[in-house]
């Protein structure tokens, strides 16, 4: 290449194999995070779900089957190359903090929303760090820390009946090949596309976005996902 050509400029679509990748999921014992497990591993990723009770980590993996395996926490982090934090916003920085060791250089993905519940419905909390995605960061310096798979119906990810969610997952980050390793996860569940989406300090509002799906869902009877138009 002579120096007045310019590289070439790469397709935003074209994204790496991430099918030998362990991803664990920090909370996969609850709706959310049960419910990617569930889904990837059927995907034929290989999953590690983790949770504060190994026995009850174990017990989740035999009902989503498809080789999937349970351990605490720790463990879980430990023995995974992805892992997808998916715990409840109450004790997402204490749990973080515990595990900044074994997180040091895996690709977390957090998908934990901060909301707030009172009479009139969901409302999105804002966190002193600005969102939950910017508070992991500062949490675990040494880990890659993106944030996606907020928007995604546990109901319909946990309901064997439904073999596509025609969604798409907004995916934030500060590096490409972060962002595109996300985006490919997101591709491996039938019916998902990943999107880029910005850096992590526009987490926040992807995160509140949430509250609103949740109004949407409770007046229409709904499962509501997203899609970006005209990409």
């Amino acid at each position: 290449m002579t120096t007045s050509e310019k590289p070439p400029v790469k397709d935003p679509w074209e994204l790496p194999d991430v099918s030998g990748l362990v991803v664990g999921v920090l909370g996969g014992t609850g709706p959310q995070g049960r419910g990617l497990a569930a889904r990837l591993a059927a995907a034929g990723q290989r999953v590690v779900i983790g949770s504060r009770a190994a026995e009850r980590a174990a017990a989740a993996a035999e009902e989503i089957g498809h080789g999937a395996v349970g351990a605490d926490n720790a463990e879980c982090a430990r023995r995974s190359d992805a892992v997808i934090v998916a715990v409840p916003w109450e004790g997402h920085g204490e749990l973080l903090a515990a595990l900044r060791e074994e997180l040091a250089g895996k690709l977390v993905i957090n998908c934990v929303n901060p909301l707030g519940f009172d009479k009139r419905g969901a409302y999105a909390l804002k966190p002193a760090d600005g969102s939950a995605a910017e508070q992991a960061a500062a949490l675990l310096p040494e880990s890659r820390v993106t944030a996606a798979f907020h928007h995604i119906s546990a109901v319909l990810m946990l309901d064997g009946g439904v073999g596509e969610i025609p969604t798409d997952v907004l995916v934030l980050g500060e590096k490409r090949a972060d962002t595109d390793a996300v985006q490919a996860l997101a591709a491996r569940i039938p019916g998902m596309r990943g999107v880029f989406a910005g850096r992590l300090r526009n987490a926040h509002q992807v995160e509140a976005l949430v509250a609103n799906l949740i109004s949407v869902n409770r007046r229409y009877k709904a499962h509501a996902g997203l899609r970006v138009t005209d990409i």
